[in-house]
């Protein structure tokens, strides 16, 4: 392992973390944020989530709250300010969530005086009212090792059906594939399909986000009009294997590039990063379906 390159990742996430606790009252940019981490959206949050545990925006969600318990333990203002400073459009909607986390009203937790304002968070990064932000505790792997194979990968050119909605429903794009490709005749042998991200569904709304179904095709078949051609470019590789269901996804995305990657010494390259399906679901429904994760790396 590169310490200079672990460095990298530790830097960037405690940036991003500081700059949080420093904006609880501003909507966060989780775009700006990427772009001070000097990494993509989708690659930043990802990372974020890994090291850290939480998303961004679920970081910001509970500081809003501690702070909201040390100001009514520390402070005369009343419950109804600090549930609005705290991101709460009602008082009933700060009690709900305010009593989920601390087991107590607000009225309640404000007679306490000596309770403790901190919500359990591996990274062990909490509110405090002097606005000292503690270095954050990069969440361990547990002993879990990922196995992971840095390939050399071709370019791949890509037969793709663009799909723009929530990323569960990508299986949509892959039966429109499917249709269009098998009347091209483009299932000559074993068909190799992808999947490929390019928003990260924490800072893009659900109905926006982009990927695309992929076959991947010879260099000389022709493409019907139906169908994009996409390029994956040649070049370094992280790979990893998901084994079981596809809702399960995430959490391998997130332990590869948040615990594997900053660990590693490699940093991400350029080009985007993509799924393999090594199971088809389809010819065989019985076996636990394995996806191969490609990140590039430089």
């Amino acid at each position: 392992m590169k310490p200079d390159t672990r460095s990298f990742y530790v830097r960037a996430v405690q940036q991003s973390i500081e700059h949080i606790a420093a904006h609880l009252d501003v909507a966060l940019d989780l775009h700006a944020l990427a772009a001070r981490a000097c990494l993509s959206p989708f690659h930043f949050h990802r990372i974020f989530r890994g090291m850290v545990g939480e998303t961004p925006l679920e970081l910001a969600r509970r500081l809003r709250l501690e702070r909201a318990a040390w100001q009514l333990i520390h402070t005369d203002r009343g419950v109804t300010e600090i549930a609005f400073d705290a991101g709460y459009e009602t008082h009933e909607g700060f009690t709900r969530a305010f009593r989920a986390h601390y087991g107590t009203s607000p009225s309640a937790f404000r007679r306490r005086k000596r309770a403790s304002i901190e919500i359990p968070a591996t990274c062990g990064v909490h509110y405090t009212g002097d606005g000292v932000v503690t270095a954050f505790i990069p969440r361990d792997s547990g002993g879990r090792a990922m196995d992971v194979e840095i390939k050399e990968m071709p370019e791949l050119r890509v037969a793709a059906v663009r799909h723009v909605g929530p990323y569960d429903q990508i299986s949509e794009a892959f039966t429109r594939l499917g249709m269009v490709a098998g009347r091209a005749g483009l299932f000559s042998g074993p068909p190799t399909m992808l999947a490929i991200y390019y928003d990260d569904p924490e800072s893009t709304p659900p109905e926006q986000l982009r990927s695309d179904a992929g076959l991947v095709v010879p260099e000389d078949a022709p493409l019907p009009a139906e169908l994009t051609e996409r390029r994956l470019s040649a070049g370094r590789y992280a790979c990893t294997v998901h084994v079981g269901p596809y809702e399960r996804l995430g959490e391998t995305w997130a332990r590869f590039m948040g615990e594997w990657l900053p660990a590693s010494g490699y940093r991400l390259g350029e080009g985007v990063s993509y799924e393999i399906y090594v199971t088809n679901p389809m010819m065989a429904p019985n076996e636990e379906p394995r996806t191969e994760l490609y990140i590039p790396i430089a």
